[in-house]
């Protein structure tokens, strides 16, 4: 019997059979009351509702243990857990190591055919109110577009099933769908979110539904898309062949589609870069703690009394008694320029001195760095630092003759076995009021903000050749971060724009893409992982060495590891599926 699960009870049947006086024989005959069965979920629009929630409880967030960015030039993740394969570029289509759970090819597709499965059956579901199965349908096709953009970004072309196949009878045709073409995805999902966005409300007035979409995250979603598509790796010349790329077409065209999409958004005049105070420091800070900021397009909401989200506890000091595991790394620390604009540099004798001051504001509400002052400490902490200050490095004493470690290393006397080997953590995303070792937080993880869409906008702007209109807008998120206006042009004015997209954007999970997309990988992310090594002095007036060096080796091999290979059991199922070109 056909069922799809949505709504678990306590109570199994076998239990109560266990426990009634006499089971009858035709008990097994009966319906499970652990389930419901597939044709009663139509007939009853709560059930409805639930199964479209369950496509958003699907939805990957970036605050699980393990982030993105540690197979990146942002961090490296303590624990290892298979990143190492994926930054040494080793993976293969047996086993793509830790990237596996984000470009959950099973799960996505799973999740593709639940999207399936409703737009074929809410016709049938008995709804009173009309505009509510109108928005239903508008999140389900939002929800198969976001569930395609992420397979396209991981894996290129791939095979575009808008049906649900039967057990019985569709065999034949399960075992030999093809991977569409590029050009087909990314024209699919464009057109999936011009659907959502009819059928979708501009917003809702219940507190609960915040984190439901809305008519601009699906034109924010195909904002997102249509970049992705309009940049260089996928209109090279040299692409081998239309699953990986663009074989005809001009890239100024796809710029221009780019362009038009993130603009659509702009004019909405619902979103602004949110500035509640006229620090940026705070303001940076402030857009992803703040409830219902208005930079947020469309976020996953997270309830305290719900086990709430573990971030903090994932990323926090081992001084703090939490895991430090995603560590910033100094490749990407290095590359944050000065309050002026200019770069920092450790050849600069003076700059070199103060690694850490006159740095661009998001440095400080991103990164947290030997010195920085963060929160109290726990009770068996608070008498060896008061105030609550980060110590990633070995001082020598106030005796001048011994040498101490700092309470958020390694060699830490409070733990010593979740400390960082970079010399840095993660200030990102976290609530400083937070005991994170004994309770969880409520952050919403962001999926899309407005910085994003200006960002966009700037990019396709400035690939369509309106430079003064790029750069306009390219300043507006720059200035809200505390950062000098740019009036650069040409090549110097794409290098501020891949900075603010590093810098504003990151830990967000755009930069293992970002650097795919520009064919920028190969160099940045063949790069060993560099930390740094503090030596400093708790005398007064005594200075700080600074010493960088390598802890991780990473290569990049720009002919496999730009896209990932479709996995390995997937082609043995389906011969039709043809699989990418470096890893035949």
């Amino acid at each position: 019997m056909k069922k799809t699960t949505i709504i678990r009870y306590i109570a199994g049947a076998f239990l109560l059979c266990a426990v009634s006086a006499g089971c009858n024989k035709d008990f097994l005959e009966k319906k499970p009351l652990t389930e419901y069965e597939e044709n009663d979920v139509w007939k009853d629009v709560g059930l409805v509702q639930a199964f479209v929630n369950d496509l958003y409880v699907q939805m990957r967030s970036g605050y699980l243990e393990v982030m993105l960015s540690s197979m990146t030039d942002e961090s490296r993740f303590i624990h290892d857990y298979n990143t190492s394969r994926v930054v040494q570029g080793n993976a293969s289509a047996d086993d793509v190591g830790a990237i596996n759970d984000f470009a959950r090819w099973d799960l996505h597709y799973k999740a593709i055919r639940n999207c399936n499965m409703f737009l074929e059956k809410v016709a049938q579901v008995p709804f009173t109110d009309e505009a509510v199965r109108t928005r239903m349908t508008g999140e389900v096709h939002f929800m198969r577009a976001w569930y395609y953009h992420l397979l396209v970004k991981y894996y290129g072309g791939v095979p575009l099933i808008t049906k649900t196949f039967s057990i019985k009878g569709d065999e034949q045709e399960i075992l030999s769908v093809k991977r569409a073409t590029f050009d087909e995805c990314v024209k699919f999902i464009a057109a999936e979110c011009d659907l959502a966005t009819q059928q979708l409300p501009a917003s809702y007035d219940a507190v609960a539904s915040k984190g439901r979409v809305t008519k601009g995250a699906a034109m924010a979603l195909k904002s997102r898309i249509l970049l992705f598509a309009a940049s260089d790796l996928f209109n090279d010349a040299k692409v081998p062949n239309d699953l990986m790329g663009y074989k005809s077409g001009l890239q100024k065209d796809r710029y221009k589609l780019a362009m038009d999409a993130a603009k659509a958004v702009m004019d909405l005049n619902t979103y602004s870069l949110y500035q509640p105070t006229a620090n940026p420091v705070e303001n940076y800070t402030r857009v992803f703690l703040d409830k219902d900021n208005p930079e947020l397009i469309f976020i996953k909401q997270y309830d305290k009394a719900l086990l709430g989200t573990s971030h903090d506890l994932y990323n926090g000091p081992n001084g703090y008694h939490n895991w430090g595991g995603n560590v910033p790394i100094e490749n990407f620390v290095t590359g944050y320029q000065m309050k002026d604009g200019t770069a920092f540099s450790w050849s600069n004798v003076a700059q070199a001195k103060a690694p850490y001051e006159n740095r661009d504001p998001r440095f400080y509400a991103t990164i947290l760095y030997d010195g920085a002052k963060w929160k109290p400490r726990p009770s068996d902490a608070a008498k060896t630092d008061p105030v609550g200050v980060i110590q990633t490095g070995k001082y020598e004493a106030a005796n001048g003759r011994d040498s101490v470690w700092g309470l958020d290393t390694r060699n830490s006397t409070i733990e010593n076995w979740n400390g960082t080997y970079s010399g840095y953590y993660l200030r990102k995303f976290m609530d400083k009021n937070l005991d994170a070792q004994f309770f969880r937080g409520d952050q919403s993880w962001v999926f899309i903000r407005y910085a994003e869409i200006l960002l966009n906008y700037a990019e396709a702007a400035i690939g369509y050749g309106d430079e003064a209109n790029g750069r306009i807008i390219l300043n507006r998120v720059r200035e809200r971060a505390g950062m000098p206006a740019t009036t650069a042009s040409g090549a110097a004015l794409w290098a501020v724009l891949k900075y603010e997209r590093r810098y504003e954007l990151a830990y967000e999970e755009q930069r293992f893409f970002d650097a795919r997309r520009w064919r920028d990988a190969e160099t940045a992310f063949n790069e060993n992982a560099k930390g740094i090594e503090v030596l400093g002095s708790m005398i007064a007036g005594h200075p700080f060495v600074y010493h960088v060096y390598s802890i991780q080796d990473r290569k990049f091999n720009k002919a496999k590891n730009y896209l990932l290979p479709i996995p390995a059991n997937e082609i043995r199922k389906n011969s039709n599926l043809k699989q990418q070109e470096d890893y035949k």
